[in-house]
C-alpha cells in the first residue's frame, strides 16, 4: 500500500464517521421539529376554546359596563333633583326660619333685659390674643 492508498482510506473513514454525525444530528432535529408541531397542534388545539371563554367574557364584561353606565346616569340624574330640591326647600323655609329665629333671640334678649332684680352675669371668660384666659385671672389684671 502506497501512501496515497492510506490517505485515502484515512480520508474515507473520517468521512463515514462526519457522515454518521452527521445523520444522528438530523435525525435528532427530525424528532425534534415533529415534537414542536405536536406542541403546536396542542397549543392550536387547547388556544381555540381558550379564545371563545375570552371573547365570551369580554362580552360579558361589556354588558355588565352597560349597566354600570346607565346606572350612573340614573344617580346622576338623581343627584341633581336632590340638589334641586335642596335648594327650593332651603329658598323656601329657610329664609322665613331665620327670621323666626332671629325673632325669638330677640324676644329672650328683651325679657331678659327687663328684670331688674337679677344683676347681670359676668362672662366668665375672655380671649387675649387667641387664647382664653379664665375669669379669675382677668379679674387679677383689672385689680393691677
Amino acid at each position: 500500500m502506497s501512501g496515497g492508498e492510506v490517505a485515502g482510506i484515512l480520508v474515507a473513514v473520517f468521512w463515514a464517521i462526519l457522515v454518521s454525525f452527521l445523520a444522528v444530528a438530523l435525525a435528532r432535529l427530525a424528532q425534534t421539529l415533529r415534537a414542536t408541531t405536536k406542541l403546536v397542534a396542542d397549543v392550536t388545539d387547547q388556544a381555540v376554546p381558550l379564545l371563545a371563554d375570552a371573547s365570551s367574557a369580554v362580552r360579558s364584561a361589556q354588558t355588565q359596563i352597560d349597566r354600570v353606565d346607565a346606572i350612573a346616569s340614573d344617580v346622576q340624574e338623581v343627584t341633581s333633583n336632590a340638589s334641586a330640591l335642596s335648594t327650593t326647600v332651603a329658598s323656601t323655609f329657610g329664609g322665613p326660619l331665620v327670621k323666626v329665629a332671629a325673632f325669638g333671640y330677640g324676644v329672650r334678649r328683651a325679657l331678659g333685659g327687663r328684670r331688674e332684680d337679677v344683676p347681670a352675669k359676668p362672662s366668665r371668660r375672655t380671649v387675649i390674643v387667641g387664647r382664653t384666659v379664665p375669669a379669675a385671672r382677668r379679674v387679677k389684671r383689672k385689680k393691677d
